[in-house]
C-alpha cells in the first residue's frame, strides 16, 4: 500500500518526468488494500481491492515487476537481484517490504489449519480451509484466533462471515490492549459476545494438537484449559520485512526495521525506508497512515524537497459488525498530570474516556468504544484547547420534540419502555428534582437519547405543579434562556463560542455541552454568519451538521439536494438519476417535493456533491434545523383552478430563506388556490393565493403533535406577504425555545397569535427595521455549504470512513435488491448470504456480491 502511495505522489508531482520507477513485488498481483482484507469474506474479489488507478501501472514511466522476491542488494554497486536472477540498478532505492505476521513458537503451529491473516493468498486459503472443513464435517466449523487485537478482532469477523463459531484467545487482560484501557477492553468484550464470538481473556495458548486426520484439532492452554477446533488463525503483530537490509548491512533497530532518520534517509544516501519496514523515530508503526506520510516525504526528497516525518498519527479506528472502537493520542494517560474522563453506559455497551491535561483544557487522547461519532471531530483536536465541557462529547446527544400533556401510560422512552406516569412518579414519589435523578431513576434517556427532551419537560411540569421554582437555564453552563442568550449575543457582537462562554458562562471556563453548543451554534449562524465547519464552530454542530448529511440506521448517509418549490429541469433529473444510479443509492420522492438519495458513505459524499453542484445544485439543508422545503403546486402557469402563481412564489421564498438557521426546522408552502394542494395549512409558514394577492397562515406542522396553521394575515400582496414572513421566522428565530416549533412558540409568546401578529404586522416592539436588516444579512451573506466545502481541503479532511485509512470504504455495509432498488440488509439477510442460503444480491461498499 505504502508502495502504491509513493508511486502514484511520484507521477504526480514529477511533472518533468525526471524519474523512472520499478517496483519489484514478491506477490503476483498489483498493490491492493490490506485494511480491507476482512470484505473478502463477504463476497468481493481480489481485484476489488486493488488500489488507485489502473493507469498507473500502464505509464511509460512506471514498471510493476510481479512475483519476482528481491533476494539481495548490492549497495557497492548499486544494484539489486531478484529470485529469477535478474537484477536492476538504481540511482534511488526505496524499501517499502512491509511486515509479516508473526508466528509465536507455539508447538503445532505449522499443522493444517492454521493460518495467519496478512495478504490475500492467506485469506484466500483460509476460505478455502473452511468452505472444505463445513463440507468434510457437516456442522459449523469451530474457529479460533489467537490475539485480540485489531487483527485478531477482524479475522473473528471473517471466520463469522464464513459461517465458523469463533472464540478471540487474548493473552492479555483485555480486547485491542494496544489501544484501548482496560474500562474500554470490557465493554469491546461485552459487544464481541453479543456478535455470537466468544472471548477468553488472560489465556496462554501453550499447544496446537492434531486431529486424527492429522491437521489441527485443539488448543491447550496454559490454565489446564483446552478448545475442540477446526481451524485456528494466528494474529498476534507483525515482524518488519527488513532482512535484505540486513544482509547488506544497512543498521537495524532494536525491534527491527531498517533505522532511518526523519527524511526517512537510512545511513546509506541511496537507500530510503517507508511503511512498516521503516524504523522511524526509534519505532516501526504498523499502520497505513503513517506509512503514506512516509512515501509522501520520501517523494519530496526525491524531488528536491526538504519534508520531513511529521510524527506518527497512531489513531486507529476499528468497525466490525456495527461494534465502533476508535482510539486516539495518549489514550493510557501517560502523559504526567493527564486528566481522565469516563463516561460508560454498560447495558448500552458504550464506553468513552478523554485524556485532557493538567488543568483540563487540552485534549491529550481518548477511547471511544460502542460510539463513536465523536472521533472525527475530536481527532483533529489533539493538543488543543477543546472548547466548553469536554463531557458534553462524551454524553448522549439529544434531539425531538416535546409534548407535555400525556397520560401516565403513553410511552415516553420507547428504548426502555418507560412511560409518562414512571416519569412523573419519579420527580413526586421518589424526589427526583433534576434531570440527572429522573434518568438515574427510570433509565429514560439513557439509550438512544432522543426522549430527553420531553423526559425534560415532564419533569419541569410535575416540579411547578409541587411549587418548586424551575430554572429556566439553557443548561448548567449558561444561565440564560434561548431568547437572552440571543439578545445578549446581538447585541453584544460576540462571534465565537468561547467569547460567548467567557461571557455569559456560568464559569469563565465553562466548556459547554451537547445541549449549549448547538444553541449558540445557531444563533451565531444568524448573528455572525460563517460556514458550519468553519474552525470553533465545526466542534458545536450536532451529529447531522458536522458531515452536512443525515445518518442513517445502517452508518450511511442520505443525500439530499435543494429543489426549489419542487420544480426541476429535465437536464436536473437526469443528473441526480445518474449519480444515484452509479452510487448505487436509494431513492426517494419526499414530503417536500425533492429527491432523497439513500446509501451513501461518507466517504463518498464529497465525489457525490461535487457533481450535483457541477450539475448547478446546492445543499437542502435536510440535516440541519433550519429552513427544509416550499411546497407548492403549479399555480395559475398551469392550472385551470389557479389564481396565483404560486410555482413562482415557492421559488422566490426558498431561494430567500435557504440556509436559515432556526431552533428546529422550518417548513412552508404555496397553494394557488383554495384547493390546497400544497398543504400549505400543515407547515410551519402556510400560503394560500386568492382573488386579491394571498392569505398567509402560520404556526402548522405534522410530526409528534400535529398542528394546523392558523390566519396570520389576509389578501397581502407579493411585497407585503414576504416583508411579513420575514419578521415573523426572524422573531420566531430570536425568541423561540430551543427544539421548539412554531406551534408551541407562538402559544408562548405573550398575547399568542395576537401577540405575534402585533410584533410582526403592528410593530409592537417597535423591532420591525431590526427583523428586516437581519433578514437582509442573512440574504446577503448565504453561501452553499456544500460547495465551499468543496473548495476547502481541510474541511473535506472529515470525510472518511476510516482516518487511517482514508479511502477504504465501510466494509460494514451491506444491501439487498428490493422493488429494483437497494436497501440495507437485515441480520438474517446478511447470515444467509453469508452461508449461501440465499441468492440475495448484497452491496458492500459500491460493489456487488452475488451468491448463485
Amino acid at each position: 500500500m505504502v508502495a502504491q502511495r509513493l508511486v502514484e505522489a511520484l507521477r504526480a508531482r514529477d511533472t518533468a518526468g525526471s524519474w523512472r520507477v520499478t517496483v519489484l513485488a514478491e506477490e503476483p498481483r498489483a498493490p491492493y488494500d490490506r485494511v480491507a482484507l476482512t470484505s473478502y469474506f463477504s463476497g468481493r474479489r481480489a481485484s476489488d481491492l486493488a488500489l488507485g488507478d489502473e493507469s498507473l501501472w500502464a505509464d511509460p514511466l512506471v514498471r510493476l515487476v510481479r512475483g519476482d522476491a528481491v533476494v539481495a542488494i548490492d549497495r557497492g554497486s548499486q544494484t539489486i537481484t531478484a529470485a529469477s536472477g535478474r537484477s536492476w540498478h538504481y540511482d534511488h532505492l526505496v524499501l517499502a517490504t512491509g511486515s509479516r505476521a508473526a508466528m509465536p513458537p507455539i508447538p503445532g503451529n505449522d499443522l493444517p489449519g492454521v493460518f495467519v491473516y496478512r495478504t490475500l493468498d492467506d485469506v484466500a486459503a483460509l476460505r478455502g480451509w473452511v468452505e472444505e472443513q463445513a463440507q468434510r464435517w457437516g456442522r459449523p466449523v469451530r474457529g479460533a484466533v489467537i490475539g485480540g487485537g485489531l487483527l485478531g478482532l477482524e479475522a473473528a469477523g471473517a471466520l463469522q462471515a464464513l459461517g465458523a463459531r469463533s472464540t478471540v484467545i487474548q493473552f492479555g487482560s483485555h480486547l485491542m490492549s494496544a489501544q484501548v484501557d482496560l474500562g474500554g477492553g470490557q465493554a469491546l468484550r461485552r459487544l464481541i459476545n453479543q456478535l455470537g464470538v466468544a472471548v477468553r481473556v488472560d489465556t496462554a495458548t501453550t499447544n496446537m494438537r492434531a486431529n486424527r486426520q492429522g491437521a489441527v484439532g485443539r488448543l491447550e492452554f496454559a490454565d489446564g484449559g483446552r478448545l475442540d477446533v477446526d481451524v485456528v488463525v494466528v494474529a498476534t503483530g507483525v515482524t518488519p520485512r527488513d532482512e535484505l537490509a540486513r544482509a547488506a548491512g544497512l543498521e537495524a533497530g532494536p525491534r527491527g526495521g531498517v533505522v532511518v532518520d526523519d527524511a526517512c534517509l537510512s545511513a546509506d544516501p541511496a537507500i530510503s525506508a517507508a511503511g512498516e519496514v521503516a524504523c522511524i523515530q526509534g519505532a516501526c508503526i504498523g499502520l497505513v497512515a503513517p506509512g503514506y506520510a512516509m512515501a509522501e516525504v520520501v517523494v519530496d526528497r526525491l524531488l528536491g524537497g526538504a519534508a520531513t516525518f511529521p510524527g506518527a498519527d497512531t489513531a486507529t479506528k476499528l468497525k466490525l459488525a456495527g461494534v465502533d472502537v476508535a482510539s486516539f493520542g495518549d489514550a493510557f494517560a501517560h502523559t504526567p498530570g493527564a486528566l481522565e474522563i469516563v463516561w460508560a453506559d454498560p447495558v448500552g455497551g458504550v464506553y468513552k474516556k478523554l485524556v485532557l491535561s493538567d488543568d483540563a483544557r487540552t485534549l491529550l487522547g481518548g477511547v471511544l468504544v460502542g460510539d463513536a461519532s465523536e472521533y472525527a471531530s475530536l481527532r483533529p483536536m489533539l493538543g488543543r484547547e477543546l472548547p466548553g465541557d469536554p463531557a458534553a462529547y462524551l454524553l448522549p446527544q439529544t434531539s425531538g420534540e416535546v409534548r407535555l400533556e400525556l397520560p401516565d401510560d403513553a410511552t415516553v422512552c420507547s428504548c426502555n419502555n418507560v412511560t409518562a406516569g414512571t416519569i412523573r412518579a419519579a420527580v413526586t414519589d421518589h424526589d427526583c428534582t433534576d434531570l440527572p435523578g429522573v434518568k438515574a431513576c427510570t433509565k429514560a434517556g439513557t439509550s438512544c437519547g432522543s426522549c430527553v427532551p420531553l423526559v425534560k419537560k415532564l419533569m419541569t411540569a410535575e416540579l411547578e405543579k409541587a411549587g418548586v421554582t424551575v430554572s429556566r437555564a439553557l443548561c448548567e453552563h449558561v444561565d440564560m434562556s434561548r431568547a437572552q442568550l440571543y439578545d445578549a449575543v446581538r447585541v453584544t457582537g460576540i462571534t465565537s463560542f468561547s467569547e460567548v462562554m467567557r461571557r455569559f458562562g456560568t464559569r469563565p471556563d465553562a466548556r459547554g455541552c451537547d445541549v449549549c453548543k448547538p444553541v449558540v451554534a445557531s444563533i451565531l449562524a444568524t448573528t455572525a454568519p460563517a460556514h458550519v465547519l468553519e474552525g470553533e464552530r465545526a466542534t458545536l454542530q450536532d451529529t447531522n451538521d458536522h458531515v452536512m448529511a443525515n445518518l442513517q440506521k445502517d452508518g450511511s448517509y442520505s443525500v439530499v439536494p435543494r429543489i426549489p418549490g419542487g420544480e426541476v429541469t429535465p437536464e436536473g433529473l437526469l443528473a441526480i438519476g445518474q449519480v444515484a444510479l452509479d452510487y448505487g443509492l436509494y431513492t426517494k420522492i419526499t414530503g417536500g417535493q425533492r429527491i432523497d438519495m439513500f446509501g451513501a458513505r461518507i466517504d463518498q459524499l464529497p465525489a457525490i456533491w461535487r457533481r450535483l453542484v457541477d450539475a448547478g445544485f446546492e445543499s437542502g439543508h435536510a440535516y440541519g434545523k433550519s429552513l427544509r422545503t416550499v411546497k407548492s403546486c403549479v399555480g395559475s402557469a398551469w392550472c385551470r383552478f389557479g389564481v396565483q402563481d404560486s410555482a413562482a412564489l415557492a421559488v422566490e421564498l426558498e431561494l430567500r430563506y435557504r440556509g436559515l438557521r432556526s431552533p428546529h426546522k422550518i417548513k412552508l408552502g404555496v397553494s394557488g388556490c383554495a384547493r390546497e394542494c400544497a398543504e400549505a395549512r400543515g407547515k410551519d409558514v402556510g400560503i394560500i393565493a386568492t382573488d386579491k394577492g394571498w392569505n398567509l397562515y402560520v404556526g402548522g406542522n405534522g410530526g409528534f403533535t400535529p398542528r394546523h396553521a392558523q390566519l396570520l394575515a389576509e389578501d397581502l400582496d407579493t411585497a407585503t406577504l414576504i416583508r411579513t414572513v420575514d419578521r415573523f421566522l426572524m422573531y420566531y428565530v430570536r425568541t423561540a425555545d430551543r427544539l421548539q416549533r412554531t406551534a408551541p412558540w407562538i402559544d408562548d409568546v405573550e398575547g399568542g397569535l395576537g401577540g405575534v401578529r402585533a410584533v410582526v404586522l403592528e410593530d409592537s416592539l417597535g423591532i420591525a427595521a431590526d427583523l428586516d436588516a437581519q433578514m437582509t444579512l442573512h440574504v446577503d451573506t448565504y453561501e452553499d455549504e456544500w460547495g465551499a466545502t468543496l473548495d476547502d481541503p481541510e474541511k473535506l479532511l472529515r470525510f472518511a470512513s476510516f482516518v487511517n485509512a482514508p479511502t477504504t470504504p465501510d466494509p460494514s455495509l451491506a444491501y439487498v435488491a428490493e422493488r429494483g432498488q437497494p436497501r440495507p440488509a437485515t441480520p438474517a439477510e446478511r447470515a444467509a448470504h453469508d452461508d449461501g442460503t440465499s441468492g440475495a444480491v448484497l452491496v458492500a461498499g459500491t460493489t456487488l456480491a452475488v451468491r448463485s
